[in-house]
């Protein structure tokens, strides 16, 4: 079976949930706290938990923070393909909630950067694996080079998904460019897909994608409640969402980008695969906690439920 690889960061989220963010030198204070592994770990907990063999190829640190990231894959069936980086231990990923659910980061470096091409190559991609980049990697030379470098010698059939993050709209042009050039699925949302494309049209902008990248790729675009985009071969798809009230949407994105994935492995079928990630993510965004997707019989009984 075709597996889920991410190469991302997985971090340790500390989440505080505010009234609101405070002025510039001002305080607020946190209604809850908690910790949790986050980053890389979010997709692929919610690709584990689809049903796909999932592996993280990213770096992970020694300490107690490389031990909460490899406890909680440990605990979903997630592999971990490259050794522990040694007198380092991964980074964390400030997080502050508003009552809106809106979220606000702030992120330390730590093990988690420190990848080679070497250690990349330990999950040994084979044709019809989804290998998974967050534009986070490429926003810095010690994750971006060995990172490129690793991508342009996979072998042909592997599926390159890129997830862009607000990150990679700020990369010189010749970078972004050497990255499209190696992607076969772009997945973002809508804001992200603007400051590519220019268009604000979900749909609009999954076909605009579409003239970054391969001829043979697919791009889909996703706005929150009102589903996604999905483009392929020429046609456009919207996918409707399942609108909720959200309680957390920290996550959110990460769950639809790792169910889309693991769903493709299952059944080769792009829009179908976002239809299951757009209920998934729906009922991601009632939960508390950034790696909390649902399972796929989850997202089944979802659906057939779901009254409109």
């Amino acid at each position: 079976m075709a597996r889920v690889i991410h190469t991302g960061q997985a971090l340790v989220d500390e989440v505080v949930e505010i009234p609101a963010l405070p002025w510039r030198g001002d305080n607020s204070m946190a209604t809850s706290h908690n910790r949790y592994a986050g980053g890389a770990t979010n997709i692929l907990v919610a690709s584990a938990r689809t049903g796909a063999t999932s592996v993280h190829a990213g770096a992970h640190g020694t300490g107690p923070n490389g031990d909460l990231v490899r406890e909680v894959m440990a605990a979903e069936g997630i592999t971990l393909s490259a050794p522990p980086v040694e007198q380092t231990d991964t980074g964390i990923c400030f997080v502050m909630i508003e009552p809106s659910a809106e979220r606000t980061f702030v992120t330390t470096q730590g093990a988690e950067r420190m990848i080679s091409v070497d250690s990349l190559a330990t999950c040994h991609p084979e044709p019809g694996d989804l290998v998974n980049v967050t534009g986070y990697s490429l926003a810095l030379p010690a994750t971006r080079e060995p990172l490129l470098e690793w991508l342009e010698t996979l072998p042909q059939g592997v599926h390159v998904v890129l997830d862009p993050g607000a990150a990679f709209s700020a990369l010189p042009a010749p970078i972004r460019h050497r990255m499209l050039e190696r992607t076969t699925v772009w997945t973002s949302n809508a804001d992200e897909a603007h400051q590519l494309t220019m268009k604000r049209d979900m749909a609009e902008a999954a076909e605009a994608c579409a003239a970054f990248l391969p001829t043979d790729a697919v791009s889909i675009v996703r706005d929150g409640s009102e589903g996604c985009a999905v483009h392929l071969a020429g046609a456009t798809t919207r996918v409707p969402g399942y609108p909720q009230k959200p309680v957390d949407t920290n996550g959110a994105g990460d769950c639809h980008t790792g169910v889309l994935a693991a769903e493709y492995t299952l059944n080769p079928d792009w829009v179908e695969a976002a239809r299951r990630a757009n209920a998934a993510a729906s009922i991601k965004i009632t939960r508390r906690g950034p790696a909390t997707a649902p399972t796929r019989d989850e997202v089944d009984a979802f659906l057939a439920g779901w009254k409109g």
